[in-house]
């Protein structure tokens, strides 16, 4: 039998503890292992969750869990960094197995809890700190571990992904679709870490860790949020031909390696685009195996339960085989691999300026964008009125980031110009 302490008694922790106990058989029958959740921990052990739990499993002491010798594994789900990140090394140096869905842990203490780990002999899990049930850290770590990873693109933040979704479908705007997202539950009080993309960040820097076999934290993501974007931008990119979605993205760059998360355009026809609501969706590109799409649910008791439970089977089985613990995070030659820096980040733009309606605007602005090698791939200029300000859009080719930025703000100072320009990376083939 194979003893299991959870710490964190909230949502996921609520999910964890109900598979455990409701599909006990189940997972016995699959691994051949007697999985038995031995405590839970948690400071309140009054509210009622829905599942009845046998006599003394609960408790409000942590430490009585992580000291306990018949503890095989401790799982962290409160969250945080500071007291979880006490927790898992607490464990660790116990000599307990340590499954977390703490992605923020992770994103900025991740190497030194893994060498730590390494140093104990002992295993950490963690795959349910990115997309919920959606099972991608397995599937870069082991189910496609003979590929070079070409790139990553991910939906992976269901807060976001719903509220873009809702602006589409409904011409709405952002402030009045994130109150409807915080009143169905999808959306936190404090939503800040959803839609500034900072949620995104932590788990990019997870998946490009796994995938380039380098360490990566949030400090190295160029991190932008969906809170200035508006009905127009996306229906010019209707218009277009494209969504909008908040992507995560890593790829390798002739040796170096991107890593941001930011609105983007993807066109309508690619699979990801279609991914709408609360759903998560991670593409992946192999050098072997080629273009992957993964989709899921990215949140949620079960979906994250679910990840946690496949990471304390995973663990019973090398405990009860005695296998060579391997941690996947340490598992590459070391060799860190550089950033690329956002400046020289190549992408397509899409631009909407604010332009007065006169002759010779487009040419003024389209002189700029070509003074720093940005081509133009399409226009679309609406809503005539002489003499005033009207949108005018550009879709470019092909730019660097440097030069857009410049671009920008030499155009943004020309008197023809009101307010400031709007511009959003795209995605996809090139135009024309």
């Amino acid at each position: 039998m194979i003893n299991v302490g959870i710490i964190g008694f909230g949502t996921v922790g609520t999910g964890t503890a109900h598979i455990l106990i409701q599909n006990r058989k189940l997972i016995q029958d699959r691994t051949g292992i007697d999985i038995n959740l031995k405590k839970i921990a948690d400071l309140d052990i009054k509210r009622d969750r829905g599942i009845k739990l046998p006599k003394g499993v609960l408790t409000t002491d942590a430490d009585s869990v992580i000291s306990d010798p018949d503890i095989d594994i401790i799982v962290e789900l409160i969250g945080g960094t500071k007291v979880a990140k006490d927790i898992i090394l607490k464990a660790i140096r116990n000599g307990k197995h340590v499954v977390t869905a703490n992605k923020a842990l992770l994103a900025t203490h991740g190497r030194e809890i893994f060498r730590a780990a390494a140093k104990a002999k002992v295993k950490v899990g963690f795959e349910a700190s990115v997309a919920g049930g959606i099972p991608i850290i397995k599937i870069i770590s082991e189910g496609l571990v003979a590929n070079r990873i070409k790139s990553i693109y991910g939906i992976i933040n269901g807060t976001t992904n719903y509220i873009l979704s809702k602006m589409s479908d409904e011409n709405a705007e952002f402030a009045e679709v994130l109150k409807e997202a915080q009143k169905l539950g999808y959306a936190e009080a404090d939503p800040t870490y959803d839609i500034e993309g900072i949620d995104s960040a932590h788990k990019l820097a997870i998946l490009a860790s796994l995938a380039y076999g380098t360490q990566f934290s949030l400090k190295d993501v160029y991190c932008e949020g969906i809170s200035w974007i508006s009905s127009m931008d996306i229906e010019f990119a209707r218009e277009l031909g494209y969504k909008l979605k908040l992507l995560a993205i890593t790829k390798e760059t002739n040796g170096k390696i991107e890593l941001r998360v930011h609105p983007t355009m993807v066109p309508e026809e690619f699979l990801i685009s279609k991914v709408d609501g609360v759903f998560n969706a991670v593409y992946v590109e192999g050098d072997a195996v080629g273009s992957t799409l993964y989709y899921g649910r990215g949140a949620g008791d079960m979906p994250t339960g679910s990840a946690v439970v496949s990471d304390i089977a995973d663990i019973s089985r090398d405990i009860v085989s005695k296998t060579v613990v391997r941690n996947p995070f340490l598992s590459g030659n070391g060799n860190g691999k550089e950033l690329l820096k956002m400046d020289d980040v190549r992408s397509m733009y899409f631009f909407r300026f604010s332009a007065l309606d006169k002759p010779g605007v487009l040419s003024k602005i389209s002189g700029i964008l070509g003074k720093y090698n940005i081509s133009i791939a399409s226009v679309i200029q609406k809503d005539r009125r002489e003499g005033k300000a009207v949108p005018l859009v550009v879709l470019t080719h092909s730019a660097r980031e440097k030069d857009v930025l410049t671009a920008v703000k030499e155009i943004n100072r020309l008197p023809v110009v009101a307010g400031k320009t709007v511009f959003i990376r795209v995605e996809g083939k090139e135009q024309g």
